[in-house]
Order: C-alpha cells, then sequence, then structure tokens
C-alpha cells in the first residue's frame, strides 16, 4: 500500500521525528531550506509557540512578512518534509526567496515527495488567499525547478545574485 501523506502544522507529537530530520540535514553539511529549520528547538513547546506566532506576524524580525510553517508527514509518523508559506511578497522575497519554501529530509529524496510538498502547500496557499505564488529556485537545483515545473511554474526570470554565487530562478504558478 502507498503511504499516505499529510502536510500538516507542526505539532509535538512528532517531535523526535522532526528532531531527527533536523539532524539529518545537519549532517549532510546542506543549509537549511526553508529557513524555519534553523529555529532553536531545544524547547519544543517554546518552538512550536514561535512557529505559531509567525503564522500571525507576531515577533517577525523587521524585513519579514507573517509565515506558516507545516510539515509534510507520511504515515502520520515521519516528518519527511517541511515548508514555509510566505503570506506577503516584500522586494526581498521576490528577488530570493519567493512566496513558498520547501525542503525534503535528504534520506527521503528521489520519491517523488518534492512534487507532494509543493503540490501541498499550494493548497494552503490558496487557503491564505494566495491566488498567484512565486517559486525560486538556484539554477543549479535541476530537481528543484523540475517539481517547480510539474506544478504549474513558468519561468519568469533569471538573475545572477552576487552573495549566492549563482543564477537564481522565478517561477509563477497560478493558485486557483
Amino acid at each position: 500500500m502507498p503511504p499516505v501523506l499529510a502536510l500538516m502544522p507542526p505539532s509535538a507529537s512528532l517531535r523526535d521525528s522532526y528532531r531527527g530530520l533536523v539532524a539529518e540535514w545537519v549532517a549532510s553539511g546542506e543549509a537549511l531550506v526553508p529557513f524555519t529549520l534553523a529555529f532553536e528547538h531545544a524547547d519544543f513547546d517554546a518552538f512550536l509557540a514561535r512557529l505559531g506566532d509567525c503564522a500571525v506576524g507576531v515577533g517577525v524580525p523587521h524585513g519579514f512578512v507573517a509565515h506558516s510553517t507545516f510539515w509534510l508527514v507520511r504515515d502520520q509518523t515521519e516528518v519527511v518534509g517541511v515548508s514555509n508559506i510566505r503570506h506577503a511578497l516584500t522586494p526581498s522575497l521576490r528577488r530570493e526567496g519567493g512566496s513558498i519554501g520547501y525542503g525534503i529530509r535528504p534520506s527521503a529524496r528521489r520519491q517523488g515527495l518534492g512534487v507532494a510538498i509543493l503540490q501541498h502547500s499550494l493548497r494552503r496557499a490558496a487557503g491564505l488567499g494566495l491566488s498567484r505564488v512565486l517559486i525560486t529556485c538556484g539554477k543549479p537545483n535541476i530537481a528543484s525547478a523540475r517539481v517547480i515545473v510539474r506544478n504549474g511554474g513558468v519561468l519568469e526570470s533569471e538573475e545572477y545574485l552576487a552573495d549566492r554565487g549563482e543564477i537564481v530562478q522565478r517561477y509563477w504558478i497560478t493558485n486557483t
């Protein structure tokens, strides 16, 4: 039977699985994407409260917008991905970052979960009133570009960003 996937709000019941995902990511040496993976989570209740506050715009740093974090959970037990939906776009997010950032646990990649997390995140974004979303990725990240295109992304532009040392691609998805 195929696994059951659900995009869920963060939950204390999945604390150990989430911590395992973060540990695996850190061990891989890759950048933590989305950025909320870098939030301190030793006090898990405080971590969950912080994510809840971010979703309503409380305590977000200057220049940030309200943003909601969700976990892609397999079979109700394993956190296999994390997405972060920004409720609005700033000039900085239009440059890079976009409306939705997401990532899949390194050991769970190449299983179609990138397509699934973005598909589920688009539904959540629609629920937040986002009828058009911007998704960005580094041009070398061909897998991410494929995920975006499979979810209806249309390439708008590419720009070399010196601070990243790479070309960033910007895709728009009409979210109906």
